[in-house]
């Protein structure tokens, strides 16, 4: 079965700098907030052109420390996008913040900021674009309409590390750009592991002294914070790979171009990158209107499928109990119903592109 991603072939591809590097950290014994998350942060800052970066234990805890940082809390509203992982509205619900939901732009699957403005009211603070699946959103909009309205811009670039919007990476534009290294990501460690990228000192400052339980000096606690560490073993890990991340992102290019050159002319709808913007394919997402029929027959040949995502966050039972029913967001419900997801990695071979576009060829 060819895997949605195959974690094996990195490894084997890796696996030499990758034990060296995890072997050391073993023999230094300096487990936490030791010299590679250090050295990892400086890297990652420099690769995005900021000054300060922040190492956090997961994606997820690198949007609550954002939002915290930025003053997000009880009462205030945050602008987002239905069509995402939960975490993106789960960590506006934990602050006691209200996520508000607007629809999406059908050929991206991001946030439509014509949709912006109408639901700004005087309890939004914040805006959280998602790059989802490797699609940067449409910034330049997003960011004029902050400015208007004096609103906080926290960028979720879980599924976007390297992808670039006018010529500037993702997580850059914004107060804040948070990123998810899941191992499924386009750079992803071996568990769990997170990182905030920004411009301004003092939400930097503060994200490193909330992730280590409020406290800036040791023993002496200015806030109540977390336990939001990035570990040593996954640093070193992430170091590794990224020094290689603009060539996986250019291989994942590659194969969704031979994606679409084999797919071209079918009744589906491929992924589209618009101008000026550079996809990094987390995922290569179509639109079918037989999706069952297309998963089945990808079944049956050997390939794997999935569908990202299902039920949009505007009807999920949890916040449909706290928020009550949202009206319809059409183009989100449309694409919840047809989005399926094909095999994505850097390593995926011209054999198993041929395989998974004839499977799906045939259904159409």
């Amino acid at each position: 079965m060819i895997p949605m991603v195959d974690l094996k072939r990195q490894y084997s591809r890796l696996k030499k700098e990758m034990d060296q590097a995890v072997s050391l950290v073993l023999e230094q014994t300096q487990f936490i907030l030791g010299p590679n998350v250090a050295a990892l942060e400086t890297e990652i800052a420099a690769y995005h052109g900021l000054p300060y970066a922040a190492g956090c234990a997961n994606g997820t805890d690198a949007l609550l420390l954002a939002l915290r940082a930025c003053g997000i809390g009880a009462g205030d509203e945050v602008i987002t996008t239905p069509f995402t992982f939960i975490a993106t509205a789960e960590v506006v619900a934990l602050l006691g913040a209200k996520p508000v939901f607007v629809d999406i732009c059908p050929d991206t699957f991001n946030i439509d900021p014509a949709q912006i403005a109408s639901r700004i009211n005087a309890r939004t603070k914040a805006i959280i674009p998602v790059h989802l699946f490797g699609h940067p959103a449409d910034m330049a909009p997003i960011m004029d309409i902050a400015r208007k309205h004096r609103l906080k811009v926290i960028e979720d670039c879980a599924q976007a590390f390297g992808a670039e919007y006018q010529g500037q990476t993702v997580g850059t534009f914004g107060d804040a750009g948070c990123f998810s290294f899941f191992p499924s990501k386009n750079l992803g460690c071996y568990g769990d592991g997170g990182m905030v990228v920004t411009a301004n000192e003092e939400i930097a400052a503060k994200i490193k002294m909330l992730r280590n339980h409020g406290s800036a000096v040791r023993y002496y606690h200015s806030e109540v914070g977390y336990n939001s560490r990035l570990d040593e073993i996954q640093a070193a890990i992430l170091r590794v790979k990224l020094s290689r991340i603009d060539e996986f992102n250019a291989a994942r290019r590659a194969n969704a171009a031979a994606y679409c050159q084999a797919l071209a002319g079918k009744d589906i709808v491929l992924p589209s990158e618009r101008p000026g913007c550079k996809h990094v394919y987390h995922q290569f997402t179509v639109r079918v209107k037989n999706r069952q029929a297309t998963a089945d027959a990808l079944s049956a040949a050997g390939a794997s499928s999935a569908v990202y995502y299902p039920v949009p966050l505007h009807q999920q039972d949890v916040f449909l109990k706290m928020y009550g029913p949202q009206e319809s967001l059409n183009v989100t419900e449309t694409c919840s119903n047809e989005v399926l997801s094909l095999p994505m990695f850097p390593e995926l071979t011209p054999d198993e592109i041929r395989l998974i576009t004839d499977a799906v060829s045939h259904v159409l």
